[in-house]
Formats: structure tokens, C-alpha cells, sequence
């Protein structure tokens, strides 16, 4: 039954079970024959009310409030990526998810980072749970269960009003979820510098049972030469010291290899990519900003990778904690480095979780 709402090429032919509803500005509520209802200059019903105009500083927005049962199939949204003040508006806007009617939230990341789109610049992304297209048309299709309750909610902790937030948030209303179901979750970390041989933890602190599901990384180098040497690691049910799955490298666990580089009329060029469960989709070193008082161009290395265990999930029955080494190489061999690493892990568990650690201000989650 839970396969039939699911979606997939597989499931097309069958009956499906539930009702089809889609929440935006024009129908916050998500009701049955209700969208689409507000009035323009050009009449009733005529795009009266497609998105949310001028979202205040410091406000914060239900997106999507839904009683009963259902699942979330799919989530648009896009904003502006910068004001005349300041340019980190996919930082500064926090997004988090509520499922049946608990305190704290089993989301809370950056908007952008939630959409592979770290460092406040937007990022092309070509994926099977997360799309986005030009210009910040950002998507995701992480089915998203809840028995009792959701609700989405967006916080804009930007020093200015945003002038337009459009959103859409489709969904299935059924009561044939099965007893024994997962949530989704999703949590951002960072720390502006890692320590020395002290592995960056990616996720730690879940409790009960469950699977990992995804990375998202942005990693800014804060020293010269080769920085991707790093294995992951998966601490399963009660692993203390050393961990059940070890990786073979940073590069290797975000689908690429040889330090991502090819050779293009004699240079050595790092490529970029997008798959649909791996990739590379940004990396930048020139400083893009409209509010650069100087006008240098000495941005440090960015880059940001995605990886999706979906046809390989990690697995946890107590406990799940997924760190990931700073480790370099140059012409002397291996070596521990320190560098700016930011992320966001999701997974699926059941309920409850633990609280999430305090989200960093807004000035401590802007990119160097």
C-alpha cells in the first residue's frame, strides 16, 4: 500500500491511495477546490497571489500547516540571493520542519544549504531528491511521511525584508501509512576551522532507528595543495573507537577521483559535475560580491558536493553518528590540514528525536 503514493516509474499503472493537495501563498491551507481564488489588476483568479511579498526582518512564515495523515512529495522554492545590503539571503533564511506536533524541529538547516546551494550562492544541481535550475528554482523530491501533523515553517533572519518568496509544497492526504514509519530529518553543521587529526562530524547525537540518506558538504581550503584525502566514517549501534564503514576518500565518497582533475591544453582543470546521486556542482574562487567595498577578488577556494545513499542506505538499528577526515596530500605525502567545513546530513528515523544543537547566528554562517 505505501509503494502505491510513493510514486516511481514502477508504481505508475497502479491504483493510487489518498488525495492529492498542493499548499502555496494562494492556498495556505491546501483545501479542495480553493486554489487559485485570489484577485489581480487582470481579475478574479488571475495570479492574485502567487507568492509571498515582502517578508519582513526577523519574521517568521508558516509555509505549510497540514492535519491528518500524509506524505510530502515534493517542495519548490525561490527567492532572491541578495539584497542591497547584504548578499547571503540563502544563509540568512532558516528553514525548518515540524512533524505531528513536535517542539523542536526534525529540519533546521539554511535554505540554500538544504538545497546543495552553500555559501549563499546559488549552485545547479542535477539530481534525483534535489534539482535546482536557473535562477535559484530549487526543489525537493525526499518523500517526507507524517501520521498526526506538518508543518513547514521559514525564518528570515536577513537584516532586510525579502521582496518576493515563492513557494509550493505538494502532498497526498492517506491514512494508509504503515505503524512503523520513518521520518525525515535534516540538520546543518559547521565549524569555520577543523581541528587538527579531530575528524568534522557530519551528524551525531541520533538516537533509535533508522537510515542516513544523504550529505551535503561546502568546504572552503584554508591552505595550498590538495585537501581531499578525508575518509568518511559511519558509527553503527554502539561503535566507539572505530567505526563499521570506513570510506577511501573525499573525493571517492562524492562519486569522483584523481582530485577531480583532467588535463585541458596543458593545465590541470578541476571539473565540476552533477549525477543523480553524487556530485560536484560548485566551485568557485572569485569573490562575487556586489557589496565588496574594495573590489579584491581574494575569495578562498569554495566547493560544494552532494551525496545521496539512496540505492545504498546506511542502515542503523541504535544509534548513527558520521564523521569525516581533513586530511591532504602534496609532494611530501599525506597530511592532517585544517579548513572551513560546513554541512548538512539527512536521514529518516522514527520519532522521537533528540533536540538539535542551537543553530549558529547568522554572521557565523556566512562564508569567509
Amino acid at each position: 500500500m505505501y509503494r502505491s503514493f510513493l510514486g516511481g516509474l514502477g508504481t505508475l499503472p497502479l491504483i493510487k491511495h489518498g488525495k492529492s493537495r498542493a499548499i502555496s501563498w494562494e492556498n495556505p491551507r491546501g483545501e479542495k477546490g480553493k486554489a487559485g481564488m485570489a484577485v489581480s489588476k487582470l481579475g478574479p483568479s488571475r495570479k492574485g497571489a502567487p507568492f509571498i511579498l515582502n517578508m519582513a526582518a526577523g519574521s517568521v512564515v508558516t509555509l505549510a500547516e497540514i492535519e491528518g495523515g500524509g506524505i510530502i512529495n515534493h517542495i519548490l522554492m525561490t527567492v532572491i540571493d541578495r539584497t542591497k545590503k547584504d548578499d547571503y539571503v540563502l544563509q540568512d533564511l532558516v528553514l525548518r520542519m515540524y512533524w505531528d506536533g513536535e517542539d523542536t524541529p526534525s529540519v533546521e538547516t539554511p535554505l540554500g544549504d538544504f538545497f546543495c546551494c552553500g555559501f549563499g550562492r546559488e549552485s545547479r544541481v542535477n539530481s534525483i531528491p534535489v534539482v535546482v535550475n536557473p535562477a535559484r528554482s530549487m526543489h525537493c523530491y525526499f518523500p517526507m511521511p507524517f501520521k498526526k501533523k506538518a508543518k513547514i515553517t521559514l525564518e528570515n533572519q536577513h537584516k532586510e525584508e525579502i521582496p518576493v518568496v515563492a513557494y509550493q509544497v505538494d502532498y497526498v492526504l492517506t491514512d494508509a501509512l504503515p505503524k512503523d514509519i520513518e521520518y525525515f530529518h535534516a540538520q546543518w553543521r559547521r565549524e569555520r576551522m577543523t581541528e587538527k587529526q579531530k575528524d568534522y562530524t557530519i551528524l551525531s547525537g541520533v538516537k533509535g532507528k533508522g537510515h542516513y540518506v544523504g550529505t551535503y558538504m561546502a568546504l572552503t581550503a584554508l591552505g595550498r595543495y590538495w585537501w581531499g584525502e578525508g575518509e568518511i566514517k559511519f558509527y553503527l549501534d554502539g561503535d566507539d573507537k572505530y567505526p563499521t564503514i570506513c570510506g577511501t576518500g573525499t573525493e571517492d565518497y562524492f562519486g569522483g577521483a584523481w582530485s577531480f582533475a583532467s588535463q585541458c591544453d596543458g593545465r590541470t582543470v578541476e571539473n565540476t559535475y552533477c549525477t543523480p546521486f553524487m556530485g560536484y556542482p560548485y566551485y568557485s574562487h572569485h569573490d562575487r560580491s556586489v557589496h565588496n567595498f574594495y573590489h579584491n577578488d581574494d575569495t578562498l577556494p569554495q566547493r560544494g558536493f552532494y551525496r545521496w545513499h539512496i540505492m545504498d542506505p546506511v542502515l542503523f538499528e541504535e544509534d548513527l553518528r558520521v564523521t569525516i577526515q581533513q586530511i591532504g596530500a602534496c609532494h611530501k605525502g599525506n597530511y592532517e590540514r585544517q579548513d572551513d567545513v560546513s554541512s548538512v546530513a539527512y536521514w529518516y528515523q522514527a520519532e522521537p528525536h533528540n533536540p538539535f544543537a542551537p543553530l549558529m547566528k547568522k554572521e557565523d554562517r556566512w562564508p569567509r
